[in-house]
């Protein structure tokens, strides 16, 4: 029998958490069961439960996955010189996201910040899926630490700047961009960016 390759394994893998994170953001979690995903990627129930035993791996598989690209796509801001200010960085961050593939449902609407609020919802209720955010906003916010220092560093931040302060609240600023396109609809980038370089400019003016 011919060996399966890893790039195939992984090629499935990845095509099932497509499908299901269509699923979720299309009809919510607990709307969403297992025979919906199956037809979604076209697959039999074998070929799917040898990677995931159900929804609830599903859906935490998918969460770690997006903050896995956005904590690496913030440690390699840290390492550019000048580092990017947060004015391009949020958009940065959420551009991230929104390359991840599938990115759109069906109407065009972008995907994953309705996937956002549904993984919300579903981790006051599962403290597996609790774990599994409360490990991957640990490293985020470790990220956004590392980003504040880097400002330190280029001496964009005062010395006595709070960097673990300033990571929680850049946090903030992207998840609640985020809600907002979930509930609202899409946000274009230069809205994101010219709001957050305003913020950035309070004070100045006087």
């Amino acid at each position: 029998m011919a060996r399966v390759s890893q790039e195939h394994l992984d090629a499935r893998r990845r095509q099932i958490l497509g499908g299901a994170a269509v699923c979720f953001a299309r009809n919510g979690f607990h709307a969403t069961s297992m025979q919906d995903v199956l037809k979604e990627v076209d697959l039999s129930a074998g070929a799917v439960y040898r990677y995931f035993s159900g929804k609830e791996e599903l859906i935490a598989a998918i969460a770690s996955e997006v903050l896995e690209t956005v904590r690496a796509t913030l440690e390699q801001a840290a390492q550019e010189s000048p580092p990017p200010t947060p004015d391009v960085l949020v958009p940065r961050a959420l551009a991230t996201m929104r390359e991840l593939r599938p990115a759109t449902l069906e109407t065009g609407e972008w995907l994953f910040p309705r996937l956002m609020i549904q993984v919300w919802t579903e981790s006051t209720r599962n403290p597996a899926l609790t774990a599994v955010l409360a490990d991957g906003y640990a490293k985020i916010r470790q990220a956004w630490g590392g980003m504040a220092q880097s400002y330190k560093d280029a001496g964009l931040l005062p010395e006595d700047a709070d960097v673990d302060a300033m990571a929680r609240a850049m946090i903030a600023l992207v998840q609640g961009f985020a809600a907002q396109m979930a509930l609202f609809g899409d946000i274009p980038p230069q809205v994101l960016a010219h709001g957050t370089r305003a913020l950035m400019t309070v004070g100045r003016g006087r």
